[in-house]
């Protein structure tokens, strides 16, 4: 009896120390995170996407190695960078807008891609519901946004005639959002001017001629070009005395006079929540495409008093944010 008693002892501690070292090599797994940015290291948003991470138990160097990649806003860098962060085997892509899903999508198609985009590629992402293939991730829907932005111009631009619209051609889905914006400008009585800018000296350029047009107010169609420029657009606006609407508070926060559009930080928390779920063995094609379900209307009030601009008491009521 005692032999039987002293094996089953045995077999139980064998038990215990076996789950023990189970565990603790699961815990000490270590994740490779492929961060493609096509922005700097300080871009604000990034910040959200980290702190998720954080808050989800990842801790550099610990559970998580993050091997990142800045274009800075050279987007033609983007290719090679990811191909970079193939070539190191990372277990995940997660990158931002059309030209870095693109440049991940080209580099492999074995690792899973998060993406932060702004609206979907049919040729990229199949379905909202069922992404298929390796692709996951969140999108801000701007181009059915298009109509709105331009309602709320003309709620604060008295006899509002002639918008200018800038936008990056290099980024598919502006198309689509031009498109969008144009249908409902016929319907306001709008005309819209339509101007290209890849480069900041295009930026520059556009502006010149949004003065020699007699623009009226600027519409900007947000993608990851416009947002790594969102300070010059502003400084632009507000010399031109242009009222100009953006699709992200963070064209507000650079004093841009508005903005009507998903959060940014939303998005990029959302992301890193899929980033999470994918290395917890989820597979991509079965997290839909997250969307928002809710807008924020940031309004800065000091550039509306700089242009001369009186915000109607019924815009004030509805912003979200009053910046003063």
């Amino acid at each position: 009896m005692r032999r039987h008693t002293l094996l089953a002892a045995f077999w139980v501690a064998f038990g215990l120390v076996w789950l023990a070292s189970a565990a603790g090599a699961e815990q000490a797994k270590l994740h490779r995170l492929g961060f493609l940015a096509n922005h700097s290291p300080s871009y604000p948003p990034q910040q959200a996407f980290l702190q998720t991470l954080r808050e989800l138990g990842y801790v550099e160097g610990k559970n998580i190695t993050i091997e990142a990649r800045y274009a800075d806003g050279n987007f033609d860098r983007l290719p090679e960078l990811a191909r970079d962060l193939v070539r190191l085997n990372v277990d995940l892509l997660f990158v931002a807008g059309e030209q870095g899903l693109k440049a991940a999508k080209e580099a492999t198609d074995t690792i899973p891609i998060v993406v932060i985009v702004c609206d979907l590629l049919e040729s990229i992402v199949v379905s909202i519901a069922r992404p298929a293939g390796k692709v996951t991730g969140a999108t801000c829907i701007s181009s059915e946004l298009a109509g709105k932005r331009l309602q709320i111009l003309k709620e604060l631009v008295p006899g509002l005639a002639r918008v200018a619209v800038l936008y990056n051609p290099d980024d598919r889905n502006k198309s689509l959002e031009y498109k969008e914006a144009r249908v409902a400008a016929h319907s306001m009585e709008l005309t819209l001017q339509p101007l290209e800018a890849t480069s900041p000296s295009a930026i520059d350029a556009t502006f010149v001629r949004m003065v020699s047009d007699q623009a009226q107010a600027l519409m900007i169609l947000a993608d990851p070009f416009m947002n790594e420029h969102v300070q010059k657009i502003a400084d632009l606006s507000l010399k031109n005395r242009l009222p100009a609407i953006y699709g992200f508070r963070e064209f507000a926060d650079a004093g841009g006079l508005l903005s009507y559009g998903a959060s940014l930080h939303w998005l990029s928390s959302r992301a890193a929540v899929y980033v999470d779920k994918i290395f917890k063995g989820a597979n991509p094609s079965d997290l839909p495409i997250e969307q928002p379900t809710t807008f924020e209307l940031v309004i800065n009030l000091k550039t509306a008093n700089a242009l001369g601009l009186t915000v109607p008491a019924t815009l004030l009521a509805t912003a979200d944010e009053v910046i003063e």
